[in-house]
């Protein structure tokens, strides 16, 4: 960080210039973007701070930075506001080469900034010839459905040269664990990562510099992982390919301007070793045993070791990970210690997480010890795994006797707050076991708290399921054995996952497998990465409306939170060929139903199954054709944003016309729906399928429907739209009195069972502590995206559509529902925004704070123009005139700055 220096004389509203990130990551090393994007955000204490101007400069060294004659590239001064998503636009840069750059500004007082720090950047492989390795295996090629013994594969080398830099290159069919000299590389788990491996295979980059001395030896382990474990409940093993392996390039480049590369080649050996099994559903088997000290290290004696085999296998799909590492994040140490009913020894974590147990244990020589794993126990007490399924979730490890031993498994993750200990010698402490949490590597972006405890509660279980289930990709469930990406569940937490940790770039890999799978003609599979397409139905093929609509929806959020235009770019392709494909099996009524495609509808809403009771079924077609509307209106905007005008013109129309058949399908001429549901009716409001005189109408129809019932019937599709249409409609005290209820079905009524997650079903566990059979995950985040209904409305933190990226922020609080007190934070690209609001007594207090080169509209409830203090203040006159009255409130557009409003509460209520 650079802090200008300030005089009497030469005073400057930014502060610093920092936060320099590339491609979402700071100084990331081995991508494969050729223009990558650049950012940073200002620092400033003044308020109407923007940025009017920027420069940026690159160069090979940080030493050429300062010198104009040997610049890679600089912009120059440029007349702009734009400080994220900028993209580079020099030189085509080479594989392998590494970037530094820094940046300045000018501001709105055209004072400029002192050089930033500087940052870098470095490119992978970006030619397919450049590798050089190859794919090397072991004669072990699976024919029976059975998890088989991890892969041990070592190499030794000499560097005889002053080394000046070294970088690995690394990927494997399976998940590997890569050692130089007996010491991990990286902190990465799960590596490569889960993608479409016929289309897309990740590799990763590591610097490796500090770790090499003369005498090397570098080893790898490769485990099934998703590539050859069993995957999905269907009883798949070996879904990707039959045999593992390792591909491995290290180049080192010495002092002396010379360069060598190690390869994995023929030359390699390969053993199995103590990792007898290792599955994501079932665990790890590890027998300390049959360890080989120091096999990764120079000088082990490897003559009982195999050689390997080269696989043929296309390097033509590598890629560089455009998304997020999953690495181990937290430690949770158990807090009781449980003997159950039927005499089981169990741990209680007290959170429900997602990753392994650490264990400390000493014993004899064979002493075997198992680690079970359960999100819950039954009614009775007892341990209870039934809604596993067919995942064994247990990990067994058998001792080498030789003084306290650590085991941590290498290439499995549980689901799990409950861990029961079988045969564990001695007396067993809340020092043996330590829980770890194991997720992609998110930053926390959004915080939100209120006054309310129980709500608190609820926001915690949302980001804990965010969390558990954001591993690698967005699954639905950690624990049994599905653990898909599926597209429904995913599109509609999509903003709220965006609120609580930075996605971005969680998100830009993702989709990119998501397009990899789609199909040629536009349908796009229910689960991503697609391990259904092969099964029998219509069900297992997707199409599902809302579910496939992830396609266009994930990167419209993407783009309304980061700003970030190229995702729009990047998937249009796919984004049209789901909407193309809607169309043409909608054919010329433009109605999108069920007679081709099973649609998931409502899933899972309120007693939806009870033949007796239909106020939550919510016809499947209705739901699909708004669906279709709401997916044509957004390509319609896209189209627009990208210039593509022909295309923008062509969906509008498409999308007027689906609206018309959808009126005279769906509504009657007094504006009730032929489903008359709370989804229903959310779906059609929020996505402006109502005719503008039917408006009022409808909406009392909704809201009579939430009186009615007193509680929510809605399933997936519905419950995400359901307060904010709500508060859309004037109706805060029905989604206050919604959030509130504590009695099933209800947000909170899982937090009075003492759930640390969202569940799955409204009624995963009944009030007698009776546990649904058959699909039910106690880790579901689905339900959760009443998230984004807490910041947005509740909060006040909104974007403006117009303005992506919080480059105008709206801020608009909701208060209600009994609260006195509500704050949500968001740390945006541009830097932390926060609307925070309190009612003490007859006050309403009201903070916002809005970032360096933004600016913002804030809306007062319930204001008047003259009874308002701006920082325990009657405003100046400048700032008077900006204070607007409106039906909501009063209204003003203010610059970067901290405020705080005071004024009567009125008729708010807490």
């Amino acid at each position: 960080m650079l802090c200008l220096a300030l005089t009497a004389s030469f005073s400057l509203k930014i502060d610093k210039v920092v936060n320099l990130v590339c491609e979402y990551h700071e100084n990331p090393i081995g991508i494969d973007v050729e223009k990558p994007r650049l950012g940073w955000q200002l620092i400033s204490d003044d308020e109407n701070v923007m940025q009017t101007a920027y420069e940026i400069r690159v160069a090979d060294s940080e030493k050429e930075l300062q010198n104009d004659k040997a610049l890679i590239w600089s912009t120059g001064k440029v007349e702009s506001d734009r400080s994220v998503n900028v993209a580079y636009e020099g030189p085509a840069l080479k594989s392998m080469q590494r970037v530094y750059w820094q940046v300045r500004v000018w501001d709105n007082t055209n004072k400029v900034s002192s050089w930033s720090t500087p940052a870098f950047w470095e490119m992978g492989l970006l030619e397919n010839t450049l590798w050089k390795a190859s794919y090397i295996a072991m004669n072990d090629i699976t024919t029976e459905k059975e998890s088989h013994p991890s892969q041990y594969f070592r190499k030794e080398f000499q560097a005889k040269k002053p080394i000046q830099s070294a970088r690995v290159y690394v990927t494997s069919l399976g998940v590997y664990e890569l050692l130089l000299n007996g010491k991990k590389v990286g902190n990465d788990l799960f590596t490569p990562g889960y993608t479409s491996y016929d289309h897309r295979l990740q590799y990763q980059t590591y610097d490796v510099t500090d770790m090499l001395q003369e005498n090397n030896a570098i080893g790898a382990i490769v485990g099934d992982g998703w590539y050859r474990g069993n995957i999905g409940w269907k009883g798949d093993y070996a879904y990707y390919g039959k045999q593992l392996a390792l591909l491995a390039q290290l180049k080192i480049d010495y002092q002396d301007g010379s360069s060598e590369t190690i390869v994995s080649d023929d030359g390699w050996k390969a053993s199995y070793g103590p990792i007898l099994e290792s599955d994501m559903y079932n665990g790890e088997k590890y027998d300390a045993r049959l360890e080989m000290d120091g096999w990764s290290s120079f000088g082990f004696d490897e003559s009982k070791w195999t050689q390997v085999q080269i696989l043929d296998h296309p390097t033509d799909i590598l890629v560089a990970p455009q998304g997020l590492p999953v690495r181990a994040i937290e430690e949770i140490k158990p807090k009781k210690i449980i003997t159950t009913p039927k005499g089981e020894i169990v741990l209680d974590l007290g959170q429900n997480i997602v990753g392994w147990a650490r264990m400390r244990v000493q014993g004899e020589k064979g002493d075997k010890v198992t680690l079970k794993f359960a999100e819950v126990l039954d009614k009775d007490g007892n341990f209870y795994t039934t809604n596993l399924r067919a995942a064994e979730a247990t990990d067994t490890y058998t001792l080498k006797g030789e003084g306290e031993e650590i085991f941590e498994p290498h290439f499995t993750s549980h689901g799990f707050r409950f861990i029961q200990v079988i045969d564990y010698p001695g007396t067993l402490d809340l020092d043996a076991i330590t829980g770890i949490v194991v997720h992609s590597d998110m930053d926390p972006t959004g915080s939100f708290t209120t006054s309310d405890p129980m709500i608190n509660q609820l926001q915690n279980n949302i980001r804990w399921s965010q969390k558990d289930n954001f591993l690698d990709i967005p699954t639905d469930c950690p624990q049994r054995d599905e653990r898909a990406g599926w597209t429904g569940d995913a599109q509609v937490f999509s903003m709220t996952a965006a609120y609580n940790f930075d996605v971005a770039s969680f998100y830009t890999k993702w989709l990119k497998d998501l397009a990899a799978d789609q199909h040629e003609n536009g349908l796009v599979p229910n689960v991503i990465p697609d391990i259904l397409s092969e099964s029998k139905g219509a069900a297992a093929q997707g199409g599902a409306t809302g579910w496939a609509d992830a396609a266009v929806i994930i990167p419209w959020t993407v783009y309304q939170t980061y700003g970030d235009e190229r995702i729009l770019k990047e998937q249009y392709d796919s984004m049209k060929g789901w909407v193309d494909y809607m169309a043409e099996e909608s054919g010329e009524d433009y109605l999108w139903n069920n007679n081709k495609h099973w649609h998931w509808g409502d899933w899972l809403a309120y007693d939806a199954n009870n033949p007796a009771y239909n106020g939550s079924v919510t016809e499947k077609d209705l739901i699909a054709t708004a669906y279709a509307y709401y997916s044509t209106t957004l390509m319609g905007k896209i189209a627009g944003i990208l210039e593509k005008t022909e295309d923008a013109v062509s969906y509008d129309a498409l999308a007027e016309n689906i609206k018309k058949a959808f009126i005279k399908e769906y509504i009657t001429p007094n504006g009730r729906l032929v489903s008359h549901t709370q989804t229903a009716y959310a779906l059609a409001l929020s996505f402006g399928l109502i005719p503008e005189e039917l408006i009022e109408k409808s909406a009392a129809f909704f809201t009579q429907d939430v009186e009615r019932f007193g509680h929510l019937t809605t399933g997936f599709l519905g419950t995400p739209l359901l307060c904010s249409t709500l508060s859309d409609i004037g109706r805060d005290d029905l989604a206050f009195m919604l959030l509130n209820r504590k009695e099933f079905p209800s947000w909170l009524y899982p937090v009075t069972q003492g759930a640390t997650t969202i569940w799955e079903r409204w009624d995963t566990q009944k009030p007698d502590g009776t546990i649904i059979e058959g699909m039910n995950s106690f880790n579901h985040y689905a339900y959760g995206a009443i998230g984004e209904w807490l910041y947005n409305y509740v909060g006040g933190l909104s974007i403006d559509p117009e303005n992506p990226g919080y480059k105008h922020i709206l801020f608009h609080p909701h208060p209600g529902g009994g609260l006195t007190s509500a704050s949500a934070e968001f740390q945006s690209l541009y830097g932390k925004i926060k609307s925070s609001w309190e009612i003490n007594g007859s006050d309403f207090s009201y903070e916002v704070v809005i970032p360096a080169n933004t600016t913002a509209t804030v809306t007062l409830p319930e204001a008047k123009t003259n009874t308002v203090l701006v920082n325990g203040r009657k405003p100046k006159s400048d700032l008077q005139k900006k204070l607007k009255q409106t039906a909501d409130g009063v209204q003003l557009e203010l610059g970067s700055g901290t405020y705080r409003f005071t004024y009567p509460s009125g008729k708010l209520k807490s």
